[in-house]
């Protein structure tokens, strides 16, 4: 018979005749004889249709039946596709898929990326790759160059400064003071190290967005310290009792990333005989107490070095080794595994007693003393890429042991000595680390003069992805 074909939601109306399909003889209203399809098919009473073909206007759900496409066949889906809870989407052995993109995926249930220890990352991911770290209990990313922690704290921006003496020979200090980075200020009380003896200069500090931990030290000259103790960030308290580190140890320098504290260098003092400078690198677990443990060893033995990190690498530059040599050498470990440190590159000048900072890009190495003379110049590091250091500025004054936190955008220095004079100074000063100039005026600390303080940020560059 005649085949007639109506668009989408037409309407066909027959009045007062009989219709046949397969049939030119029909003896019903409607009359269907084979196979039928329908588009659009209202039926009162009992039907059964053996098959349906056409239009889909709305989304589709398959919640409990298989999607099978079989073998010579192919398929495409479009739009949404939404796998309930409970329920497997399989692709058969022998399959290929193509490389479209999906462009919103929704799961009702969970999501499991791939899962294992830091030797089972993938070996060779595209960036945004997303991996849980056993090890670490973390979510990590591929970047294109590391492995970066996915980090969902609220960090505050604030820096904490302790320990220190406020002039050769006169004393030590036991206040921790605080600043909020990106405002403006005069330091404020934030509590009192706490374990005897611990208001020591040449402490070092690591910490995460959580904790900030303060190690080693010397109280006075001839007490070398390995006390690590610890403060939380976001509040005001004194420290706690944490651990030990490896060696009692002062002129020590720390770095962080968002879940590992790192101490390296320094010199090791009484009670131990003879005293020697060491080239020792142990960390601690930051949010779980106990002693701290071997990682590796840096190339030179130096003390009154500096440290940062992009939470990947730790670098230590600068120092001085035992016989007065002032160093200039920049090392590199990685953090997240056991190993010794290798060669990185070197600064611009020889520093003895400098300040280390960074954000996840930079590191800024500022003043230190240049044998006889304390110096005031500034420069940076690229941390992704091995090389030298690049001038970056000046700060207002040339000193030594000098302090400083950053978070993503400044870095702040605090305190120094102005060797071989007038004095050490309580000076705040900021530079932006993306840009690097002169310093600005930031504001005072509490004490009138102060250097040799430790000091950390919840918000620098060795913290998580984002």
């Amino acid at each position: 018979m005649a085949t007639k074909r109506f668009g989408y939601l037409d309407d066909l109306s027959l009045k007062n005749t009989k219709v046949g399909i397969g049939t030119s003889t029909p003896s019903e209203k409607l009359e269907v004889i084979g196979g039928t399809r329908g588009g659009d098919v209202v039926v009162t009473g009992i039907a059964t249709l053996t098959s349906y073909e056409g239009f889909l206007n709305k989304k589709t759900s398959y919640n409990t039946e298989n999607i099978d496409i079989a073998g010579g066949e192919s398929g495409t889906l479009s739009g949404e596709i939404v796998i309930g809870a409970g329920l497997t989407m399989s692709v058969g052995t022998g399959a290929t898929t193509g490389q479209g993109s999906i462009k919103s995926l929704k799961v009702s249930n969970t999501f499991t990326p791939p899962i294992g220890g830091t030797a089972d990352r993938p070996t060779a991911p595209q960036p945004g790759a997303i991996f849980y770290n056993k090890d670490f209990r973390t979510i990590e990313y591929w970047d294109g160059n590391f492995w970066r922690q996915v980090d969902n704290v609220t960090t505050s921006g604030r820096g904490i400064f302790g320990g220190g003496q406020p002039a050769l020979g006169s004393g030590y200090q036991d206040p921790i003071q605080y600043i909020q980075i990106q405002s403006k200020g005069n330091a404020q009380f934030f509590g009192e190290l706490a374990s005897t003896g611990h208001g020591a200069a040449n402490c070092a500090c690591a910490s995460s967005a959580i904790r900030g931990l303060f190690g080693g030290g010397s109280n006075p000259n001839n007490n070398y310290m390995n006390v690590i103790e610890y403060v939380t960030i976001a509040s005001g308290g004194n420290g706690i009792n944490f651990g030990d580190l490896t060696e009692r140890k002062s002129y020590v320098a720390a770095c962080s990333s968002s879940t590992r504290g790192v101490w390296m260098g320094g010199y090791v003092g009484t009670p131990a005989s003879p005293a020697y400078d060491t080239n020792v690198i142990d960390y601690v677990e930051i949010m779980t107490l106990g002693n701290a443990v071997d990682l590796g060893d840096l190339n030179v033995k130096a003390y009154s070095p500096c440290a940062g990190s992009n939470g990947v690498r730790g670098i230590k530059a600068a120092g001085q080794t035992t016989g007065g040599t002032v160093r200039s050498e920049i090392e590199s470990f990685t953090i997240a595994s056991k190993g010794n440190a290798s060669n990185f590159g070197d600064l611009t000048e020889r520093r003895f007693g400098p300040s280390g900072s960074s954000n996840r890009t930079r590191m800024v190495v500022a003043c230190g003393r240049n044998q006889a003379i304390a110096t005031k110049s500034i420069e940076f590091i690229t941390m992704a890429s091995e090389g030298n250091g690049v001038d970056f500025g000046n700060a207002s004054v040339g000193k030594e042991r000098t302090s400083s936190v950053a978070d993503q955008t400044r870095c702040v220095f605090a305190t120094g000595d102005e060797h071989p004079g007038p004095a050490a100074t309580n000076i705040i000063e900021f530079i932006l680390i993306a840009s690097g100039g002169s310093t600005e005026d930031f504001g005072d600390m509490m004490t009138e003069t102060q250097y040799a303080m430790g000091s950390c940020s919840d918000s620098h560059g060795g913290l998580g992805g984002f």
